[in-house]
């Protein structure tokens, strides 16, 4: 099947991911309308792919030729798009799950449930190589994760507002929804509470800026095979900062530490995003590349592509990101009051 789609938005990621997926997987895709705030942009898109530049998201999802809503970047009618589309009955394939309010993701998430389109937000670590095969490691090999240590260290340029990915979540908060998904998929349980501390104003506005928030997850049960133990409590230690001026790029990569560690019952992984694994076990050490793997933009839009087709489950929606925003605000919370946050799901 050939998904007919339309282009909302031509986000920071469009040439570096999108345009080379959606060229890859050309066999699949159809680019029939595209819609972004520049005209210019959006008629140059348009004419490459052989679309339409259309005047507005609106118009475009109103369109017989048009399946579903790529929306890949929120630009400045946030979550309206996606509303939109669940009325018109399309797809929907979304980069700006995150970049919502808490109470205009509870309305996104009821339109979709509401009106059972099938709906993808973008969690790109997700899907990264690493973290794929990582996620095998734990099942065969590693056993269940007990301490995760996750960094991400930023250039202080990222936080232009050229590179915004809305108004509603600056890119401190984004990078740490983005990295406490990762480790709630990696554990495969909710946290149970979160504490946190930042240096600098709490959303990444100033020159320096550094958080901390450790996650305190559900008790989930040992692996079969494992020594009979208590249920395992794993614990999270995640930060992310810019506190490093691009002039110094000698000082920015000096002592990186790797993205994501993770000590397992049986061993323990470490991954550089988004194709280098390295673990150990009682056999030693193991390197893996997984350079030869394809992009993750294929990844995704292949996964959504499937989702559409009713060959997958439903099983990347709202629910992870409204999750992921719900933990961050607790996190906020904790810088705060200086309290630690405990944290409910319930109503998700």
């Amino acid at each position: 099947m050939k998904l007919r789609v339309g282009l909302v938005g031509l986000g920071d990621q469009w040439e570096l991911r999108h345009a080379p997926a959606l060229r890859a997987l050309s066999d699949r895709f159809e680019i029939n309308a595209v819609c972004s705030e520049v005209a210019d942009k959006s008629h140059r898109v348009a004419k490459e792919f052989g679309a339409v530049a259309s005047d507005g998201f609106r118009a475009l999802l109103q369109r017989d030729d048009v399946d579903a809503l790529l929306l890949l970047s929120p630009e400045w009618y946030g979550p309206l798009p996606i509303q939109v589309a669940c009325d018109a009955g399309k797809a929907i394939y979304s980069t700006a799950s995150f970049d919502l309010t808490p109470e205009q993701a509870v309305e996104v998430r009821c339109d979709i449930r509401q009106s059972k389109v099938p709906f993808m937000a973008e969690l790109p670590l997700r899907y990264a190589p690493a973290t794929v095969r990582l996620k095998e490691l734990i099942a065969t090999r590693l056993g269940k994760p007990r301490l995760l240590f996750c960094h991400r260290r930023l250039p202080l340029e990222s936080q232009s507002d050229r590179l915004r990915r809305g108004k509603h979540c600056p890119l401190v908060w984004r990078n740490m929804m983005e990295l406490v998904d990762w480790c709630r998929y990696i554990v495969g349980a909710d946290p149970a509470s979160i504490v946190s501390a930042a240096h600098g104003d709490q959303k990444g506005a100033v020159e320096t800026y550094y958080q901390m928030a450790s996650l305190d997850f559900r008790p989930v049960q040992p692996s079969a095979d494992a020594p009979k133990q208590s249920p395992i409590r794993p614990l999270a230690q995640l930060s992310v900062g810019h506190y490093i001026p691009q002039q110094w790029s000698d000082a920015l990569s000096f002592g990186r530490p790797a993205s994501l560690q993770v000590c397992c019952e049986k061993g323990m992984a470490f991954i550089d995003l988004p194709s280098n694994l390295v673990w150990f076990n009682e056999a030693g050490q193991h390197t893996e590349s997984l350079d030869s793997e394809r992009a993750i933009g294929e990844i995704m839009l292949d996964r959504f592509h499937r989702l559409v087709d009713n060959k997958l489950a439903n099983s990347t929606d709202a629910h992870d990101a409204d999750c992921a925003m719900k933990i961050v605000l607790g996190a906020n919370e904790s810088i705060e009051t200086g309290d630690r946050i405990h944290l409910d799901f319930d109503d998700n």
